[in-house]
């Protein structure tokens, strides 16, 4: 089309836009016409059809790369002929996306630059090779710095978008080609194989990071500990430590928490010790996270003197140690019967400065009822309440089903009444242990009470004790 040609369109839009036309370039006018009718609201000033005919990919180059034409022009350019690419009369080609994505890097508009690569690498419509890119970025001998920030986006909007194909021929392309590559968005890359399960792949792409000099930072590394642990394969992400190690990249205590975590939910202490003294060696301090893996390892697995062992470091260190903590192991000595110990514990901690809270004595008082030390209990609960700490559900229902199975009924309604008092309300099973026992023991007139207070609270009592009153 010849430029009197799209002089008299440009003419015609005009009189439908009022946008008043001075000399200058007409690929330029073109572009401002397009811009300025595609941001009105009335319908008047919508674009018309011919100027969209007027556009040939040359024009369209030539908008898009002329300097004297805003980035944010550009764009909305763009923008505009993207939607409407039924009225013009080619396809919008790959040069005219790439040109776009390195003026807007030039502009530091990264977002943007971010979004026209997301559309170029996951626009089904295109179907542009990564070949074809590289062809076209080679033609125009872009600035090196540019050209590094547009491959790394898209290895970001590849490693995003699950392309992990082509991330990995990108990445292959800027090592071979001397291009820089950024270790954050490698990362990235991690982080999605990881994520996908995608751990053979993962460590082949680490160990060329590493081979292709890159500056590989710990969280690189980590995020390959974490995948190999979450997998199950301990000893070879310890194995990957090592070498990173060797390679000068320094594991930080996140790493090793990582690995000490697996270790301890998996009951691998042989491995343990070897990470343990690893991190020693690397002259890396156990912070209070690894000492809440390294107690929650050993008392699930029933190493309670290791667990206490635990605590006295953290003391000779001066971390501190959370009342929770104190809980870990008096709850196990309680669950395995052997209150002695867990009394010892008890002492220990007051010692350090320890401030037990109700849950401590929540642990204790059904440690107690546990192994039938009915009145040690409610001494303790008195104790508890004396010390203004507030009896929980927990407690009393301990304390109930205690005196049930001593056959303690009275003190069991007792307690169920002081719990009303205090606003508490046991559940169902709870009366029904009482009115069963009171049932038993001929207490008729007691357990009716206890029966009418369920039913009042829309419960449905057994069908047993309904038996039992029916036949007199």
């Amino acid at each position: 089309m010849s430029i009197p040609t799209i002089l008299q369109n440009l003419k015609t839009v005009k009189k439908f836009s009022n946008l008043p036309i001075t000399i200058q370039t007409p690929y330029r006018k073109i572009a401002d016409v397009i811009i300025y009718s595609a941001t009105q609201t009335t319908a008047t000033t919508k674009t018309p059809a011919a100027v969209f005919s007027t556009l040939t990919p040359d024009i369209v180059e030539l908008i898009l790369s002329d300097p004297r034409i805003k980035t944010s022009k550009c764009l909305s350019f763009f923008n505009v002929i993207s939607q409407n690419q039924s009225l013009i009369p080619f396809k919008i080609e790959i040069q005219h996306h790439v040109t776009l994505i390195c003026r807007a890097i030039k502009s530091r508009k990264f977002e943007d630059a971010e979004s026209l690569v997301n559309s170029l690498a996951n626009d089904g419509n295109l179907r542009y090779l990564f070949s074809d890119v590289v062809s076209f970025a080679e033609s125009q001998h872009f600035h090196s710095r540019i050209l590094s920030k547009m491959f790394n986006l898209m290895l970001k909007v590849y490693s995003d978008s699950g392309k992990f194909v082509a991330a990995f021929e990108t990445f292959s392309y800027m090592r071979d080609n001397g291009i820089e590559i950024d270790e954050r968005t490698c990362c990235v890359y991690l982080i999605a194989l990881v994520r996908c399960e995608q751990l053979g792949l993962g460590l082949v792409f680490f160990y060329k990071m590493v081979e292709s000099g890159i500056d590989v930072s710990v969280y690189s590394l980590t995020v390959m500990v974490d995948g190999l642990c979450k997998n199950g394969e301990i000893t070879r992400a310890r194995e990957l430590v090592e070498e990173a190690v060797c390679k000068s990249i320094k594991p930080n205590v996140i790493t090793f928490n990582t690995l000490i975590d697996a270790c301890c939910k998996r009951w691998k202490f042989e491995e343990l010790d070897l990470v343990l003294l690893l991190m020693e060696r690397e002259g890396v301090e156990l912070n209070l996270k690894t000492y809440k893996f390294l107690l929650d390892g050993f008392l699930s697995s029933g190493k309670i003197g290791d667990a206490e062992r635990m605590i006295k470091e953290m003391y000779d260190k001066d971390l501190k140690v959370e009342t929770y903590l104190w809980n870990f192991i008096i709850l196990k000595y309680c669950k395995l019967g052997k209150m002695e110990s867990a009394f010892q514990v008890f002492d220990k901690m007051l010692e350090r400065g320890g401030a037990p809270n109700a849950e401590t004595f929540r642990i204790m008082v059904s440690g107690i009822c546990r192994i039938g030390e009915i009145e040690a209990a409610k001494e303790l609960a008195d104790m508890m309440q004396r010390k203004e700490i507030a009896l929980g559900h927990g407690v009393f229902e301990d304390l109930i089903h205690g005196c049930c199975k001593k056959g303690k009924f009275g003190d069991a309604i007792g307690l169920l009444s002081t719990m009303e008092k205090k606003g508490l309300f046991g559940d169902v099973r709870l009366y029904n242990m009482v009115i069963d026992g009171l049932f038993e023991l001929d207490r008729v007139e007691e357990a009716t009470i206890l029966l009418s207070i369920v039913v009042k609270c829309g419960a449905t009592p057994e069908k047993s004790f309904i038996r039992y009153l029916a036949n007199g």
